[in-house]
């Protein structure tokens, strides 16, 4: 079992199988040793597992566990382009759109939510750049839509 296979297994965590892409675009390009994922929405099992507005219908602690399986998604792309996660020298930068409520100013900790698991994944090489962008709304009325950039050896 690779090192990050077992780190997800001691989370309780497997990557999921990956997202088939919505429109004419790939989940992941590798150029150089960087690879860019597309933004992920928080599908389980091909099911996107919530909708709606955070701040309105969607609590900030809601929002917060489907930017974790955001960044789940996103790994599995990512795992899909260069091989295996074990490559991953660092996770370079996040970017989290929240499909905002008006006047909802807490992107930041729904965005956390994405960030510590990479953090509780990759440890040190986990901790990035990081944008966490409110947006009037995202596909299919997803709450959260998270792309990753990772530099892998």
């Amino acid at each position: 079992m690779s090192a990050i296979a077992a780190r997800l297994a001691e989370l309780g965590l497997e990557l999921p199988a990956v997202v088939k892409a919505l429109a004419a675009y790939v989940p992941a390009v590798v150029t150089g040793n960087l690879v860019f994922t597309a933004g992920q929405l928080p599908f389980v099992d091909g099911v996107l597992s919530a909708t709606g507005k955070v701040g309105a219908t969607v609590t900030v602690e809601d929002a917060a566990k489907l930017a974790r399986q955001c960044a789940l998604n996103a790994l599995a792309a990512a795992a899909e382009a260069i091989g295996s996660l074990d490559r991953v020298t660092r996770v370079v930068k996040a970017v989290v759109f929240v499909n905002s409520a008006p006047g909802f100013t807490e992107q930041a900790k729904v965005a956390n939510g994405g960030s510590e698991l990479l953090g509780e994944i990759f440890g040190e090489a986990g901790r990035h750049a990081r944008s966490a962008v409110g947006v009037a709304e995202l596909p299919l009325d997803s709450p959260v839509e998270i792309e990753l950039i990772l530099e892998f050896a």
